[in-house]
């Protein structure tokens, strides 16, 4: 019996991009399936941002292909974007509203009514650890606290691709390894896609996949293990180092 493979939660082909004059990628190519846990790595200014508003249709994908669960970013926008829950670099919180609030507003951009919300939101909330602290203002809360939120409001909707841009900047160890935990807990037990992008190697464990994106170009995308070993290297970070002094950025500069 032939075995197919599931439908790739997310599929980027051929993708280019550019602001003006500056290229901010090309030819980008990857794909996650259900469960992956894949850690996007680059420095600042890799093109890591440009490519989640790419994927979250915030900029118009004019040169190549996004699909989310096979709907088309551009062609069917509606479909693709109510499978994806999005944890954006900058905290997009109201401070002056309670954590509740600010759930229960989001969950009414996605179209659920209250009573759907209500359970979604203390479902999310007691698995962040935050179930008691839903009537305190946000700003009340921590640093780590307010990202278990903003991780909390993004599976409202019950996505099947989670996207998340730089979450533990600025966060402490123990912030970091909680939602690192959580959010690899929710790939093995719900087959949640999820793209991590940050410029921390150490958060892409050795069972994880990873694609190395520098200068807007993917240099490396698999196994953390087959990266080191086509590199040459011994661990991920001296693969990386590798891989980026090697690669010329867009255009042919260093």
């Amino acid at each position: 019996m032939k075995i197919v493979p599931p439908e790739p939660a997310l599929a980027v082909a051929a993708v280019s991009h550019a602001f003006g004059p500056r290229a901010a990628l090309d030819q980008v190519s990857f794909a996650l399936r259900p469960g992956d846990f894949t850690v996007l790595l680059g420095l600042n200014g890799a093109g890591k941002t440009t490519l989640f508003s790419l994927i979250t249709g915030l900029y118009h994908c004019g040169r190549g292909r996004i699909s989310v669960f096979g709907h088309d970013i551009s062609a069917e926008p509606s479909p693709a974007l109510a499978r994806i829950g999005v944890v954006f670099q900058q905290s997009t919180l109201d401070l002056d509203l309670t954590v509740e609030q600010n759930l229960f507003y989001h969950a009414s951009l996605h179209g659920m009514a209250r009573a759907a919300a209500a359970p979604r939101i203390a479902t999310e909330l007691d698995r962040v650890g935050l179930l008691a602290r839903r009537k305190d203002r946000t700003r009340q809360l921590s640093g780590g606290q307010r990202r278990r939120v903003e991780v909390a409001r993004a599976l409202i909707h019950d996505p099947a691709l989670l996207l998340l841009d730089e979450p533990t900047v600025g966060l402490d160890m123990e912030s970091r390894g909680f939602l690192l935990e959580h959010v690899r807990r929710l790939c093995a037990e719900q087959r949640l896609a999820v793209l991590w992008a940050t410029h921390l190697i150490d958060e892409a464990g050795a069972d994880a996949k990873a694609i190395v994106l520098h200068g807007g170009r993917v240099l490396a995308d698999g196994p953390v293990p087959a990266i080191v070993r086509d590199a040459g290297a011994a661990t991920l970070k001296a693969a990386f180092d590798r891989l980026v002094a090697a690669a010329p950025a867009i255009g042919g500069r260093p």
